[in-house]
């Protein structure tokens, strides 16, 4: 059999799946649960876990070895082997020797609103569950061995599924995931030819983003997996090919997490990237506001997120000249929104109205109080004017051009005058008008105003941010704060977005050596611990979800701009 190639993996830590499949093959069948065996779960409708996948010697379960591959899913066991494979997005391939395969839906319980029925189509002999849960239908062809049923038919509670029994001779089945009917599953090349197929699919995918890689940047190639492997075909209310957060319980499309998969993925696969930003936009309401989130099968507005997307587009530049009014449309949108809906009638400054909209959902700038003019908002939005500016410029509109040009900078002496006491930034409750400081990073983010801030506050900022600085990277709060906690979420761990922001702030505010300093950190932190949702700042430890998307994509960024200024300073 082929040696798999390419990074090798733990399923427990990043699912096995394939570029535009809406499933995967995972211990992981709900937000921090794992089961003892590997389960097709699928995210259509939610996350959702419909075959539990038994590998069994003599009819009895076998403690196996379990390891993947970004082309191949293995379990190992003294007496054989069973490989999976994906043949496309809807298809698996499972083959085994020596050991046995018992294929039983996740839920034994059907009921007249919930569960699995199970029968065997007459017309090919294939066996098939219809999932109340996700919709859909799962089929089980057999190509080679045999194989027998349990609970076909059966009603209310029973052991549903299909048996291999791994007795000498090798089996092979393909799994498919499917709406109400297609035509019977024909096998075409051989299992090995398959695996083959999909290490290419993948290959061409990290080539395309990450072309620079090296022994310089050893965990590129999982962090491209990681993209890849999240992604799922347009389906439901998924407008566009997505790169979900996860393909664990974080499967979802978030309004800012979105900008950095796009801007990771911009180089190489340009329409994909761009998919990535547009997404969001796609469920623009009448306000102008974005969503919290996008799925599936649901859309979230009950919250927004930050808007970093005149941020994002000044480095997807330029993706958006496909298509500069409809964006310039959309992006006056979105600013409209936190220009009207989001300002108290008289003032400059907009509010949050949660720590949720902030993207940093308990951070400590919300403990006094949760309506807030913080002043990391106040800078995303002159950076997004200022980028209204440029596009107004470049679509002839000059009058529009300086009106969003006058509109940052009043925002800009707003935040200075405002919420600037000397030393540092404050927040200012909506309700009561008063003022505080915490200890948390986001009061330092309007660094992202690069060369804008005057340079005393530049100066301040960077020097605090210096003291959130640990081995592994910038903690969200101050260390020594009594606030400060190791998994605490945005309290103390981690994080890839507040990362890139800090980073690529503090490199246009002059202060290129501590950016450098973060953004190695930061990569080596990946490179020792993967890519989780977050890390405890004082171990390097991940944390939380193991395989989000965003931080694959700070990877990449801050990678690929690492090698962009080794190339340059050393042009042989």
């Amino acid at each position: 059999m082929t040696v798999a190639a390419g990074p090798v993996f733990s399923p427990q830590e990043i699912p096995f799946s394939f570029r535009g499949s809406w499933f995967d093959f995972s211990p992981v069948i709900g937000e921090k649960k794992y089961a003892q065996d590997v389960h097709l779960v699928s995210h259509q409708t939610g996350m959702h876990p419909i075959l539990r996948l038994i590998p069994t010697v003599e009819g009895v379960r076998a403690e196996t070895t379990v390891t993947a591959a970004p082309h191949r899913l293995t379990w190992a066991h003294d007496t054989g082997r069973i490989d999976l494979a994906y043949e496309n997005p809807d298809t698996a391939r499972v083959r085994g020797q020596g050991l046995g395969l018992r294929l039983l839906a996740a839920d034994p319980v059907l009921t007249p609103f919930s569960g699995p029925y199970f029968y065997q189509d007459p017309g090919d002999g294939s066996w098939v569950f219809t999932v109340y849960q996700t919709g859909r239908r799962y089929r089980i062809t057999l190509l080679a061995g045999r194989a027998e049923a349990l609970g076909a038919q059966a009603l209310g509670t029973a052991e549903r599924g299909v048996v291999l029994p791994g007795d000498g001779e090798p089996w092979e089945v393909a799994i498919e995931e499917y709406e109400t009917a297609r035509a019977p599953y024909v096998g075409g090349d051989d299992f090995e030819h398959v695996a083959a197929a999909a290490r290419a699919e993948f290959e061409a995918f990290r080539d395309a983003v990450a072309p620079w890689r090296s022994d310089r940047t050893p965990a590129a190639e999982l962090a491209a997996y990681v993209l890849w492997s999240a992604t799922v075909r347009a389906a439901g209310f998924v407008t566009r090919p997505a790169v979900l957060m996860s393909k664990h319980w974080m499967d979802k499309v978030w309004s800012w997490d979105h900008c950095f998969n796009a801007i990771a993925l911009a180089g190489g696969l340009p329409e994909l990237a761009w998919d990535q930003f547009r997404l969001p936009f796609d469920h623009q309401d009448a306000a102008g506001a974005l969503p919290d989130s996008v799925t599936h099968s649901e859309v979230l507005h009950n919250f927004v997120k930050p808007p970093i997307h005149g941020w994002a587009l000044g480095l997807l530049r330029p993706l958006h000249e496909r298509e500069p009014a409809e964006v310039y449309r959309l992006l006056e949108g979105w600013t409209g929104f936190w220009l009207t809906a989001r300002r108290v009638p008289g003032r400059e400054l907009p509010h949050y109205q949660h720590g949720n909209d902030s993207g940093w959902d308990n951070a400590t700038t919300f403990d006094p109080e949760r309506l807030v003019e913080s002043a990391d908002l106040a800078a995303f939005l002159i950076l997004q004017m200022r980028e209204l500016a440029r596009l107004a410029g470049e679509l002839g509109r000059p009058e529009a051009s300086d009106r969003w040009s006058e509109a940052a900078g009043r925002m800009r002496d707003a935040l200075i005058a405002e919420l600037w006491d000397g030393d540092r930034f404050v927040a200012r409750g909506v309700h009561s008008g008063r003022t505080w400081s915490s200890s948390s990073l986001l009061d330092l983010m309007p660094i992202v105003l690069g060369e804008e801030l005057p340079a005393s506050v530049r100066d301040v900022l960077a020097a605090r941010i210096e003291t959130h600085l640990t081995a592994f990277g910038l903690a969200t709060e101050l260390p020594t704060s009594e606030h400060y906690q190791d998994d605490g979420y945005w309290r103390g761990p981690i994080w890839a977005p507040s990362t890139v922001l800090v980073e690529d702030g503090l490199r246009r505010a002059g202060y290129a050596d501590l950016a450098d300093e973060i953004s190695a950190r930061f990569r080596a932190l990946c490179e020792k611990s993967g890519f989780a949702e977050n890390f405890d700042a004082g171990s390097g430890t991940g944390l939380r979800d193991r395989a989000y998307t965003w931080t694959a994509s700070a990877y990449l960024i801050l990678a690929a701009a690492h090698e962009r200024r080794e190339a340059a300073a050393d042009p042989a």
